[in-house]
């Protein structure tokens, strides 16, 4: 069936809100006219699910390599860059944006063999420098410049693992942002290439010795797109230099029983091989095999999958475990080595009700505890005994208290909602923290405040939200705000620093973040409450959110943006087609847009742990239809839209973005636009170089100001 794209003329109003004395500058804007694209539907496309017939017609672009669906990225991409080129500010918010962006950031240190390394991007390079320095020469060397990589800076170092001596090192690049990614092997000492290269998917090298590492890969999909492929099989491999890939051994894995995520790592003193095996993205076994003794198999620690179980450090005697097991927060376990089975393990940490992640450096346990979504860190030897309660700079997050046994100290990094990332040297002996790297972005802390606030969900429960906004704010209801949530994966969104949202705070606006459930914030049962059939519980808590900053009169509707990216985006999806007055403005990002179609794709089957399938049974599909964001959108007057994706997103593949775009497109009944912004040679957010990071946000903010009627400061 041939696609045509036919323009058509839709006009586009702007709110007005009247002027205030505060910072923001409310106006009403002149209308812009927007032809969209007319998406070609394929009425044939119906699927039967436990006999409930569902409608389909833009399956065709699910397909990323054929011609008509080129034809309307591009045709989508120009209708979108003709309606943002049109915004007055846009150039004033670029250029304000890169003098933000424009500073020197580095990474926390780590040490290799005789080098020190570190991360540095001068202020706007498209990516981070690797340097290295040696305490007989402190002149800092390039040893890695992502930015040779690709003439547009589109490819990224996504990481780099280095042998126990530190002569020999594996670093992952990703072109355009694919999970699938390069690994080059390269000589530390000389840097050069050994002409070593692999193809691997949710990996990276873990050396044994200086001869070869273990790394896990998939079969590259053989039928359709490449990025969209489905892939089911992980397994792991030993790589011997200097032997072509094929000729690898895999260690584990199998064709008859596949598992869909496998990893491996060698521990510090190289005698054991742990391996974590999952089918979800939650719960997963552990194997362990003697390296000391050729031939070993692999014994299991833990293979029921039922519950996360993390090896963190081993001894002669025991390994070092971090397990959620009867322990929905986590503790620590030592399990004897010389008998291992779980009715030997023994608690050495004992779960607490904040949530635990734990980690080793010289010779003792860090144990990071979350409260309330803020850190506190705790030192203890290696039976338990508490050391010290560790005095962080503030409230706030702090990342990377971990080292090598040997080292008698550590690097980690403080940021907030307010404070941009700071690094701190910390003694591990002493206890004592000195400020080693301090950014020098302009941007003043002690102007903004956060404030940490708790508001009730539809069913009761008390949710916690982190709300930001300059010092003295007048909390009149006439403040634009950006709402931005995720809530899923048991993952936990923690106060951090953003240079996007100074665009934001400095003129007059609210930055608000609740921590929903579905996260991991208060542990599993918290991660457990806002899954499969309880999904919904995460949109209320969001939907709540809004109301409580409406209320409390730190914003209107008519001022009110939310955004939110890949389970975000799907939480944006939802909450919009639910309730389509519950804001002005809406980002869905890289958003699960089409909840029966999902686990159809690139590794997504694994996300049922979260969400089910539409395969499970009536019940569950049911469920899922009931808000799967493409099959909920009724004709209906729907909030300014900018949903954005990536070319290159094999993690949630655009066909996501895409089909929810046409269907809004199609049945959007007010005077609101919506576009959809499609990025080139990017994928799901990771890797982008610093042009694409500015151009987006530039885009984004532009979009928002206009949509609500605020004139930014800028000239």
């Amino acid at each position: 069936m041939k696609k045509i794209l036919v323009p058509v003329t839709v006009m586009l109003v702007m709110a007005s809100c009247n002027s205030n004395d505060q910072a923001t500058r409310l106006t009403t804007f002149k209308t812009i006219e927007v032809k969209y694209p007319v998406t070609a539907k394929d009425t044939t496309v119906v699927d039967n699910y436990f006999g409930t017939l569902v409608a389909d017609p833009y399956r065709w672009l699910e397909n990323d390599t054929s011609k008509a669906t080129a034809e309307w990225v591009k045709a989508e991409n120009e209708v979108t860059q003709q309606y943002l080129s049109q915004i007055p500010f846009r150039d004033a918010i670029r250029k304000r944006y890169t003098e933000i962006f424009d500073y020197e950031k580095y990474s926390a240190p780590f040490k290799q063999g005789k080098y020190t390394y570190y991360y540095r991007n001068s202020g706007l390079q498209n990516q981070s420098v690797l340097y290295r320095e040696s305490a007989e020469n402190k002149e800092p060397e390039v040893f890695l410049d992502p930015n040779t990589f690709s003439a547009d800076g589109t490819t990224s170092l996504s990481g780099i693992r280095f042998s126990k001596d530190g002569s020999m090192a594996a670093y992952n690049i990703s072109q355009g942002g694919s999970d699938w990614q390069k690994l080059v092997v390269i000589n530390a000492d000389t840097k050069q290439q050994t002409g070593d290269t692999l193809d691997l998917k949710f990996s990276g090298a873990s050396w044994k010795g200086n001869d070869g590492f273990f790394y896990s890969t998939y079969e590259k999909p053989k039928e359709g797109s490449f990025l969209a492929g489905v892939t089911a099989n992980h397994k792991l491999y030993y790589h011997k230099l200097g032997t072509p890939q094929s000729e690898d051994q895999m260690i584990f894995g199998s064709d008859t029983n596949p598992t869909r995520y496998i990893g491996g790592g060698v521990s510090e003193d190289e005698k054991w091989l742990f391996i974590s095996t999952a089918n979800e993205t939650y719960g997963n076994g552990i194997y362990v095999i003697d390296l000391s003794k050729p031939g070993s198999p692999a014994v299991p620690l833990t293979r029921d999958m039922k519950n996360t179980v993390n090896v963190i450090d081993n001894d002669d005697q025991y390994f070092y475990i971090q397990t959620d097991k009867d322990a929905p927060t986590g503790k620590v376990v030592a399990v004897p080595i010389n008998n291992p089975a779980p009715e030997n393990w023994k608690t050495i940490i004992e779960a607490k009700p904040e949530v635990l992640s734990a980690s080793t450096g010289g010779g003792f346990l860090f144990c990071s505890y979350l409260k309330d979504a803020i850190t506190r860190i705790s030192q203890y030897d290696m039976t338990g005994k508490l050391i010290r309660d560790i005095e962080l700079p503030g409230i706030g997050t702090v990342g990377g208290f971990g080292a090598k046994k040997d080292e008698k100290e550590l690097f980690y990094v403080f940021t907030s909602y307010t404070t941009p990332p700071t690094i701190y040297q910390y003694d591990i002996s002493s206890g004592k923290s000195s400020v080693y790297k301090k950014s020098e972005m302009k941007f003043n802390p002690d102007d903004y405040e956060s404030k940490q606030v708790f508001y009730t969900s539809k069913d009761g429960t008390k949710i916690p939200m982190i709300i930001t906004y300059k010092k003295g704010l007048t909390l009149d209801g006439n403040n634009p705000c950006m709402l931005y949530g995720y809530g899923g994966f048991g993952v936990s969104l923690r106060p951090s620093f953003n240079t996007s949202t100074v665009i934001l705070l400095e003129n007059g606006g609210v930055y608000a973040v609740p921590n929903l459930r579905g996260g991991g914030e208060y542990g599993e049962d918290w991660h457990k409450q806002g899954i499969k059939t309880s999904k919904q519980n995460v949109f209320d808590d969001f939907i709540a959110a809004a109301q409580y900053l409406v209320d409390n009169k730190y914003t209107s509707r008519n001022l009110l943006a939310i955004s939110g990216g890949s389970n975000g985006g799907l939480l944006i999806g939802a909450c919009m087609t639910q309730q389509p007055g519950m804001c002005k403005v809406a980002f869905p990002a890289v958003g699960v847009m089409d909840m029966l179609r999902y686990h159809k794709f690139t590794a997504g089957a694994g996300w049922s742990y979260d969400y089910g399938t539409s395969d499970d049974n009536k019940e569950m599909f049911e469920y899922l239809y009931g808000y799967s964001p493409v099959h909920n959108i009724k004709v209906a007057s729907y909030p300014a839209t900018l949903v954005t994706t990536a070319d290159h997103d094999d993690r949630v593949v655009p066909a996501h973005s895409f089909k929810f775009a046409a269907t809004m497109q199609e049945k959007q009944n007010g005077s609101n636009p919506v576009l959809i912004r499609i990025e080139t040679k990017a994928g799901h957010g990771a890797g982008k170089s610093t042009k694409q990071t500015i151009e987006e946000q530039t885009d984004k903010w532009s979009f928002m100001f206009y949509n609500i009627g605020l004139e930014p400061g800028y000239k």
